[in-house]
């Protein structure tokens, strides 16, 4: 897989990073990517009770990747959770080499943490929000598609209509999410104007993720029609329609139930109930339009070596 400058900025082998998965991005799997070439990630609430403490559980989650991997691990922050300044507080503290954000405003820790000779990469969904953090001086953000698992832009444009608009209106490096489960994705990503790939729901599907083995399961056993955008109403989320949950969701959207109704219904972390419990019939499943591709859990350097190679047999066939 060719070197790009997404590898250069991050000081990586491969242009693959691991997405930031609330729930279940624990030190663990963030090290196992980074081992195996990657750029892995932590998030502040992996593996942690539900009502836990993120700033906490971040300390304890980072010493623990120092101690699992010498290579650059980065930490995912939402700007709108409520404890993101006191999270942002640890990750300075810990130097952090890699600082990925999403869900606020771009400018707000980028100075920071350049002072701090760390990279900052921030996700967006449109060609608008992908200016406004290129202004804010981000090192490169990751344009994430409505394929995606999990969060959504409200305006739920596809990947591949994305990257190349990104890619025309930006002189920063653009990496390409939602739906990428593959070489094949990988490369059409780069020949969009990519130059790294974020994969989500794929690393999910590791021996090294925490994730419940139901979740793992019903991932695998996906189809190409077993996702539906649901949440509308709140935030667009993507995930598994197949469970009891998201069918009672959905049917309450269809329903017409207030954005009160549907809030109501989900819950405190759902997301949680259904990742990292795996319980299913009560708890929210999030699934990439990508499911239908992964067949079978994998250690996460087989996964990634399956890009790679996969990568130079796809260029190779063109």
């Amino acid at each position: 897989m060719k070197t790009t400058r997404v590898t250069e900025i991050l000081g990586i082998q491969y242009p693959i990073l691991q997405g930031g998965m609330l729930w279940l991005a624990d030190a663990g799997l963030a090290a196992a990517v980074s081992n195996a070439g990657g750029l892995g990630v932590i998030s502040p609430m992996a593996g942690m009770e539900a009502q836990g403490d993120p700033v906490e559980n971040l300390t304890i989650q980072i010493s623990k990747a120092k101690e699992l991997t010498d290579k650059p691990f980065g930490v995912n922050v939402p700007l709108d959770l409520r404890d993101s300044e006191l999270l942002m507080d640890v990750i300075f503290a810990f130097e952090v080499p890699v600082i990925v954000t999403a869900a606020g405003d771009p400018r707000l820790y980028t100075e920071l943490f350049h002072a701090q000779d760390a990279r900052v990469i921030h996700v967006i969904s449109s060609v608008k929000h992908a200016q406004v953090a290129e202004a804010a001086g981000v090192d490169a953000i990751v344009a994430e598609g409505v394929e995606a698992a999990a969060r959504n832009g409200f305006d739920e444009i596809p990947l591949f209509s994305l990257i190349p608009q990104i890619a025309d209106a930006v002189k920063i490096p653009v990496i390409a999410a939602g739906g990428i489960a593959d070489a094949r994705g990988v490369a059409a990503a780069f020949a969009l104007g990519a130059e790294g790939v974020q994969l989500g729901t794929r690393f999910v599907a590791v021996e090294e993720c925490i994730a419940a083995q139901a979740y793992k399961d019903a991932i695998v056993e996906a189809g190409d029609t077993d996702t539906a955008i649901t949440n509308r109403a709140l935030i667009p989320t993507r995930s598994l329609k197949t469970t009891a949950f998201s069918q009672a969701l959905l049917a309450l959207q269809e329903g017409g139930a207030t954005a009160e109704e549907i809030s109501d219904f989900m819950g405190h972390a759902p997301s949680r109930r259904g990742g990292l419990e795996g319980d299913l019939d009560n708890g929210e499943a999030y699934c990439s339009s990508s499911g239908g591709l992964i067949k079978e859990v994998l250690d996460t350097n087989e996964a990634i070596q399956q890009l790679v190679k996969g990568y130079a047999e796809v260029i190779k066939s063109l």
